[in-house]
């Protein structure tokens, strides 16, 4: 019996890693196509203030998630086979991210008409917020709290090729880059529409009437989620950021390039992984502690051995990958990818520990090394960018992702 319930933990594992690997592929692989054609029609400069207003955006992106993806994740595998609690869990979690996507939308425009520059450049942050709306709708924590990951592939899959697709063939001239974030919102809308539905119809779930006192449960519920969040994309998705802001377009284009290029290699099929996993080893953690604590140490070693081929093998093919990505081997992106493959490495080799402060419900912990990183992590590289222009963001990066990797193993030593 035991024997056929690990086959069966297995299966369900390598089926959510294979459909996740899929959507991966899709996000990353898709931008990756998409991304030569769109540097040879719009050149570095457009690129670069595109990923600026992307940047910018991601900070609602985050508001509305409110770490969700994790908190109403482990609420969903915990209670998934109680279908009145997990009707409740939908309503509170979607009325609150729909609620966030008001304040954001009424807070990114007084940003845009307070601030001159973002005042200029106003329709690409307005075309832009699509993005959080369709993420707020997608209910990926559902899926991935109850282990059906699969439908979240096909439907991301079907909108990126689409996407891709209404790229190529409407933007032919620089002049056309505002379609670039107007094309993202509207299939990330689009996405999020069809994950309700297909969410409605596959767990045939109900909106239920909720209290105000539900709601801030649920918030209560997602803070510590919601500050580690904050704090993870304070020294991650404000590198763009900041590199816009002290320098101009161009490099901005260069370092966000460099960023999308190692992001693949670093979250293909990384995140694919850690996401199928997570819901398992908090169930496995119910019932035995150590057998989810050498079970996520046996997952993250092969992780971080399989990295260590991978890294030097695109250290030192960087030129290559750039020209073919780029159809130029752009120095400044060569140089900036390179520095950031270094990071990438204790990333992925801190990746599955670091989350198992999660599954140990240590949310606690798990902020207060990514709140601490935040502090150290902002203010480096901001300087670090005024000393070494757009390579100072990379530098930072493996600063940062050292003490991360660092803190991680002395917490994991002691607990």
């Amino acid at each position: 019996m035991a024997k056929n319930t690990y086959r069966q933990e297995v299966k369900t594992v390598l089926e959510n890693f294979f459909s996740l690997s899929s959507l991966q592929g899709v996000n990353y692989v898709l931008p990756l196509i998409v991304l030569p054609y769109l540097i040879r029609v719009l050149g570095p400069e457009k690129i670069g203030l595109i990923a600026f207003a992307q940047s910018f955006v991601q900070y609602f992106v985050i508001l509305t998630d409110y770490g969700f993806n994790l908190s109403a994740t482990r609420q969903i595998a915990l209670y998934r086979e109680r279908k009145e609690q997990l009707h409740q869990i939908f309503t509170s979690v979607l009325a609150v991210k729909l609620i966030l996507v008001i304040i954001s939308f009424f807070l990114m425009m007084l940003i845009v008409n307070l601030f001159p520059r973002f005042k200029q450049d106003w329709l690409i942050y307005a075309l832009s917020f699509g993005a959080v709306l369709g993420n707020a709708l997608f209910p990926s924590w559902l899926f991935q709290g109850t282990e059906k990951m699969k439908y979240t592939a096909l439907l991301n899959i079907a909108c990126g090729i689409l996407y891709a697709a209404s790229i190529i063939i409407f933007i032919k001239k620089p002049q056309d880059f505002l379609y670039v974030p107007l094309f993202n919102s509207i299939f990330f809308i689009l996405t999020g529409l069809l994950g309700l539905f297909t969410a409605f119809k596959m767990f045939n779930l109900s909106l239920v009437n909720r209290s105000v006192n539900d709601i801030l449960k649920q918030l209560k519920t997602g803070w510590d989620y919601f500050i580690s969040v904050v704090a993870i994309n304070t020294y991650t998705a404000s590198r763009v950021f900041a590199v816009g802001l002290l320098t101009n377009n161009t490099f901005t284009g260069y370092y966000a390039i460099a960023e999308k290029i190692a992001g693949a290699i670093q979250t293909f099929p990384l995140d694919s992984l850690s996401q199928a996993v997570y819901p398992r080893f908090n169930k496995i953690f119910q019932t035995s502690k150590n057998k989810a604590f050498r079970l996520m140490n046996k997952v993250q070693n092969s992780i971080t051995i399989t990295y260590l081929v991978i890294i030097p093998l695109c250290y030192f093919s960087a030129h290559l990958i750039v020209k073919l990505v780029c159809g130029n081997a752009y120095s400044g992106v060569v140089s900036c990818l390179r520095l950031l493959l270094i990071s990438v490495f204790f990333v992925v080799a801190n990746a599955l520990r670091v989350q198992f402060l999660l599954v140990c419900a240590r949310q606690d912990l798990y902020s207060k090394i990514h709140i601490a990183a935040a502090i150290f992590g902002l203010p480096l590289t901001f300087i670090m960018i005024f000393y070494y222009s757009y390579q100072g963001a990379a530098l930072s990066t493996i600063l940062i992702e050292i003490a991360v990797y660092l803190s991680t193993a002395i917490i994991l030593k002691r607990l």
